[in-house]
């Protein structure tokens, strides 16, 4: 990669990154912090509070990917920012969960993945995108450890108003790194228009678009019941869940790395990816016992969750780098539009889903949920086509 390409990809994952810091902070610790909230008692309110993001995330990805090639990656991406720094200032200052909603509401309108993701596009040749794209996906899979780890730290020091306000912050440093890190976008030459119908109809796509769907919906069910359990079964305060978080992740990172350099190498990718998803099937029924079997030692969920981060940082990891590469070269903005929107969609279900679950029919529920998402998923990606290594698909270009 060149120089250019290499600080554009760099600089576009980490406002990617910081956008979806914004909801994976919370993560950890809102679902206990929102029970001392004015409306905090109804776990469906709490789900819908973690989850609104991702809903008004999924009505503003692709209006605002279309705005971008029409006024400007840059500018599209700016007004998404501000958007965000406001709803993170709302919910900082918010003192119930109304409030809160409308502020993560206002956050997940700066819709700007598909503007991001595509102005990465533009900015790399074809035989390096996959690696541009597989930023992202590493910045998010990143991200969420980070917020893990470092959330119940923080929510202790500065509380959950101090770490809404952060993330306002940051939005706003965001915006100086697209003025002035991120290079110009080039002139692109004008193709011939790919009708988004054509998108629409692409099996390929189609079954990364239900994957992302599924994967997040899973990840924030997931999060309305494991804080929680967390200070249940293994007696740990949020303030020391880092100590559970940290070594996970970190070991996660270190086992997920070999398979996916294995199937890169090897042009086994779909090998790798479908046994991903047979790892998070077996997380989600492996929860659900823990769930119903209380008696486990505490330890049993540790090593589920270390198995849950090393299946999500592989699909995270490569799901976008697929999308870049099955989608038609005309066509790119408007794959990862629907990618995104899809993504954004399933982050708003699974936190409502999942409230909603946990209140009416109990935590074990949630996983029965990831449990029959992932199964459809791991279905219809068993039939999808076995991409050729990078080096042979650059060759053949």
């Amino acid at each position: 990669m060149s120089s250019n390409e290499i600080r554009a990809s760099l600089s576009l994952a980490s406002i990617f990154a910081l956008r979806m810091l914004g909801m994976f902070l919370i993560l950890p610790v809102f679902a206990v912090h929102a029970k001392t909230l004015p409306g905090g008692d109804s776990a469906t309110m709490v789900g819908v509070a973690m989850g609104i993001y991702g809903l008004t995330q999924s009505f503003g990805q692709i209006p605002f990917g279309a705005a971008s090639d029409k006024y400007g990656r840059k500018r599209i991406i700016i007004i998404g920012l501000v958007l965000f720094a406001i709803g993170s200032f709302i919910a900082a200052a918010s003192t119930t969960l109304a409030w809160v909603i409308v502020g993560r509401a206002i956050q997940g309108a700066g819709a700007i993945s598909a503007a991001v993701t595509a102005f990465i596009a533009d900015t790399t040749r074809d035989e390096h995108r996959t690696k541009a794209m597989a930023m992202v996906g590493g910045s998010i899979g990143l991200t969420f450890a980070v917020s893990l780890i470092a959330a119940p730290v923080m929510y202790d020091l500065i509380g959950m108003g101090g770490l809404f306000a952060l993330t306002g912050i940051l939005s706003v440093l965001a915006i100086g790194i697209v003025i002035y890190i991120v290079p110009p976008a080039p002139k692109l030459k004008i193709v011939e228009r790919v009708p988004f119908s054509r998108i629409l109809a692409n099996g390929e796509l189609m079954r990364l678009n239900y994957g992302v769907f599924a994967l997040h919906v899973t990840q924030m069910a997931m999060f309305v019941v494991v804080p929680a359990a967390l200070v249940d079964y293994a007696g740990l305060p949020i303030a020391a869940h880092w100590k559970v978080y940290l070594p996970v992740v970190l070991a996660s990172f270190a086992l997920m790395l070999p398979p996916v350099f294995a199937g890169e190498r090897r042009g086994m990718m779909k090998q790798v990816f479908v046994g991903a998803i047979a790892l998070m099937l077996l997380v989600q029924l492996g929860l659900w016992l823990f769930m119903a079997q209380p008696a486990m030692h505490w330890s049993v969920l540790v090593l589920l969750l270390l198995a849950f981060f090393v299946s999500f940082n592989i699909l995270e990891a490569c799901q976008p780098s697929l999308v870049s590469r099955i989608a038609p070269p005309a066509a790119k903005g408007s794959a990862l539009g629907v990618y995104n929107t899809l993504q954004a969609l399933g982050l708003f279900c699974g936190g409502a889903l999942g409230g909603w679950l946990k209140q009416h029919a109990g935590p074990s529920s949630v996983f029965v949920l990831g449990a029959a998402l992932t199964v459809v998923w791991l279905i219809i990606a068993t039939s999808m086509k076995n991409l050729p290594r990078r080096a042979a698909a650059v060759a053949a270009a």
